[in-house]
């Protein structure tokens, strides 16, 4: 066999066209993640403006991700079956209407409904985008360099989000944090037509009604549990309760999987050990990224006295590392190989966590927070890219959808999971520290980084133990033909 005399830079590079098509689906992840994100800074002053109650105002935050995680298995095989192209268009017009009415509502109701929507629109447009993404760009050097891009973008987006809510709010008013995706919107519902070729599975099989409504209860119980801890203690019984019937509904829904003919998950995809696996380290470097910034945000408002808009740009050197990391993440895996990368992106976010440790009252702690936060940033999109390449690669197109709504699931999951459970630990150690001034909120803020770092290192071991590609035997034995076929692109 002959070697490709075409360099894998010059594989990855784009043309026009495929530029559009990467500006129109990572920037519509782009805006989903800021639009999770930018409302938290605001929330205050949203409150007061609407009337909300202080305990409810969990619910702006939580109205969007309760169905944008707990329906994306759902809407995934539906992209799947009835078109990706279509439903990316159908949830763009429904997140352009959501994001209309929720900046526009006069009362609590209405800005929760028009959230909850928002969620569903979400849920409809993430796993259709990632599957049209990884199905317009061959598995190899040009998947890998979008698939980085769609991973800075969607970092740089959370990030953005807490920076641009408190600067809009301030300048302007909450509701412009939602008005401004309107016009993404509206050019994205116009360009994805002409921009994009439709693409489905061939054969459209009944969907799995008993599969959806089991899998899509036990993951929205779940979240809501998750959710209510943060307010109501992990020991309170709607907690409990929540937690429990999703488990449930979880078993019910792998027991109904395994009997369908047209199962909405393909059980033999979940075996995978790329896939499940992949997807558990997944979800932990984005809970313990999220949580990680909840605990500096408390760190710096209540420990260093910092208002919410210095807080937020002081994250500035966070989002612009994740966004090298991004931009790099297809060089390096080219250099050093997905897995390597994967295992050194973990192992360094927990690194530069656990220094964190180290913070302080005095002005000596803000350099190593600004260099803590860029270094673990570029290891989380390290990380990220990744986990999203190992979680879809080796799979036909025709499971594109299902691969990405279970990545998008795994990444939502630890959204939502990382805010309570370390706002728990450092709840905890504040108790023992023994009141809630600067001294005790600091030690609670160390516990809860300590913790993160502990479960990112446990993810980069399980990344090590079950990720590690499978060695080919030594010999003469023919190159497989779709290695082959990879080469030849």
């Amino acid at each position: 066999m002959t070697s490709d005399p075409v360099a894998p830079s010059a594989k990855a590079r784009f043309t026009t066209r495929q530029w559009l098509v990467i500006a129109l689906l990572c920037g519509a992840q782009f805006m989903l993640a800021l639009d999770f994100s930018i409302l938290s800074v605001a929330l205050p002053v949203l409150g007061e403006d609407l009337g909300f109650q202080l305990s409810d105002l969990q619910w702006v935050v939580t109205a969007f991700a309760l169905p944008s995680g707990g329906l994306l298995l759902l809407f995934g095989r539906a992209a799947d079956l009835y078109g990706r192209r279509n439903w990316f268009i159908a949830g763009m017009v429904l997140f352009t209407v959501a994001s209309l009415a929720g900046g526009l509502a006069p009362t609590p109701g209405f800005l929760l409904a028009a959230r909850a929507a928002q969620g569903v629109a979400a849920a409809m447009l993430t796993p259709a985008a990632m599957s049209l993404l990884t199905t317009s760009f061959s598995e190899g050097p040009q998947r890998d360099r979008a698939l980085g891009i769609n991973g800075a973008l969607l970092s740089l987006g959370f990030l953005s989000g807490v920076v641009l809510g408190g600067v809009i709010t301030d300048l302007t008013s909450w509701r412009v944090t939602l008005f401004i995706s309107v016009p993404v919107g509206l050019v994205a519902s116009i360009a994805a037509p002409i921009l994009i070729k439709e693409s489905r599975n061939e054969e459209t099989p009944r969907l799995d009604v008993l599969g959806a409504v089991t899998v899509t209860g036990g993951l929205l119980s779940v979240i809501y549990g998750i959710t209510s801890a943060e307010r109501s203690g992990w020991g309170a019984g709607t907690t409990l309760g929540a937690l429990a019937a999703g488990v449930v509904l979880l078993i019910a829904f792998f027991a109904v999987e395994s009997r369908v003919a047209a199962p909405l998950v393909d059980l033999n995809v979940l075996r995978r050990r790329t896939v499940s696996w992949g997807n558990t380290t997944g979800l932990i470097t984005f809970a313990m990224m999220t949580g990680m910034v909840f605990l500096l945000t408390l760190y710096m408002q209540q420990v260093r006295g910092m208002t919410p808009l210095n807080a937020g740009f002081t994250f500035a050197s966070l989002g612009v590392a994740a966004v090298l990391g991004g931009a790099f993440a297809a060089r390096i895996i080219g250099a050093i190989g997905v897995h390597r990368a994967l295992v050194y992106g973990l192992l360094l976010q927990a690194a530069s966590t656990a220094v964190l440790f180290f913070l302080g009252t005095g002005d000596g702690s803000m350099p190593l927070l600004l260099v803590a936060t860029a270094t673990g940033g570029f290891g989380h999109l390290l990380a990220v890219v990744g986990y999203m390449i190992t979680a879809t690669s080796g799979l036909p197109d025709h499971e594109q959808g299902l691969a990405t709504g279970l990545a998008y699931t795994g990444q939502q999951l630890g959204v939502t999971v990382g805010t309570p459970v370390l706002a728990t630990v450092a709840a905890a150690g504040i108790d023992a520290s023994g009141g809630s001034g600067p001294a005790a909120v600091l030690d609670g803020v160390r516990g809860g980084l300590l913790t993160a770092a502990g479960a990112l290192l446990v993810a980069g071991l399980v990344a090590i133990a079950f990720l590690r590609p499978r060695q080919t035997a030594p010999g003469p034995s023919p190159v497989p033909a779709e290695q082959v076929a990879a080469d030849a692109r």
